[in-house]
């Protein structure tokens, strides 16, 4: 990988030219998010959607610099959206933040056909990259947002998408642990057996650019040192993954938001991961950190093929 936390890829990514919409701009965390970008230099223009008023005192009162935005004065939630991905079809902006908006909306307008900001046959998913102390690299968490309970083919488009996104940021062949609640195929247990299926998948060229291993439990995934106590030696992924999959919603998402809370040091960028263009999708309760590290890996996600 390119960088080695986030500190590292906001100092690679300052002063280059970002335009970042928002829709629902009358959001406090979002102004705030931008603002510390702005100090970072990270922002060179935006675009604010949302009711005037309301988002010109809030950004009086995050201390941006007005004149470096335009305004779009706009009551209605889809329209907001729609306006938003409408700035980036017309060429004046590079990625969406989420502000007050619902996630519904917000999606729709993304993957509304006439703005062919989805390619043919993908599937899109959440990435939220972490980066702590704790661990020796920073790992990714998919799909905590998105795709409530996946099929086994889409979660081998889940697996591909963070692939590629790993690709990306400079990791040419990412190590990926597919998440149970054991380590061993239990017919009772659905998302062990998927878990087999895409190792397997990966192993026949279907899944490429990696190495998928799995099922494996959260521990086994993380530290050599645990997959060794239960026998699990001389494995690529155990111990040392890049990525983690998790079966679905209910587990993803309840990982994502505590690994965020809880864990001491802990950094996370939450982005959205398949489209054409970078989209940030973070939680509404995210700290205003996420969203600036979102922005920044934005900033450098934009520049890749």
């Amino acid at each position: 990988m390119k960088f080695k936390s986030f500190a590292d890829l906001i100092s690679q990514v300052k002063g280059k030219s970002n335009r970042v919409v928002v829709p629902g701009a009358n959001n406090k965390e979002a102004l705030a998010a931008i603002k510390m970008a702005d100090d970072n230099g990270l922002i060179s223009h935006g675009i604010l959607i949302g009711p005037i008023t309301a988002v010109k005192a809030m950004v009086k009162e995050a201390g941006l610099p007005e004149d470096k935005f335009e305004f779009i004065d706009c009551e209605d939630v889809p329209t907001m959206c729609k306006l938003a991905v409408d700035q980036i079809l017309a060429g004046k902006g590079d990625f969406l933040i989420k502000g007050l908006v619902d996630t519904k909306y917000y999606m729709k307008a993304i993957l509304n056909k006439e703005a062919h900001l989805v390619p043919e046959g993908a599937l899109l998913s959440h990435f939220v990259l972490f980066s702590t102390p704790k661990y020796k690299k920073p790992f990714a968490v998919t799909d905590s947002a998105v795709v409530i309970a996946p099929t086994l083919e889409q979660k081998a488009k889940i697996v591909q998408n963070a692939v590629n996104t790993m690709h990306k940021l400079g990791l040419a062949e990412p190590k990926v642990a597919v998440v149970c609640p054991v380590e061993k195929v239990n017919e009772k247990i659905p998302s062990t057996v998927d878990a087999a299926a895409l190792a397997q998948m990966n192993a026949e060229g279907k899944i490429t650019g990696c190495t998928v291993e799995g099922p494996y439990d959260f521990y086994i995934s993380m530290s050599a040192e645990r997959a060794a106590e239960k026998g699990i030696t001389g494995k690529k992924v155990a111990g040392d993954a890049d990525i983690l999959v998790l079966p679905d919603l209910d587990a993803a998402n309840p990982l994502y938001k505590a690994l965020a809370f809880f864990g001491a040091d802990m950094e996370a960028a939450a982005v959205l991961v398949g489209p054409k263009i970078p989209v940030i999708l973070p939680s509404r309760a995210d700290d205003p950190k996420v969203k600036l590290n979102a922005i920044a890996l934005c900033s450098y996600l934009k520049d890749q093929k």
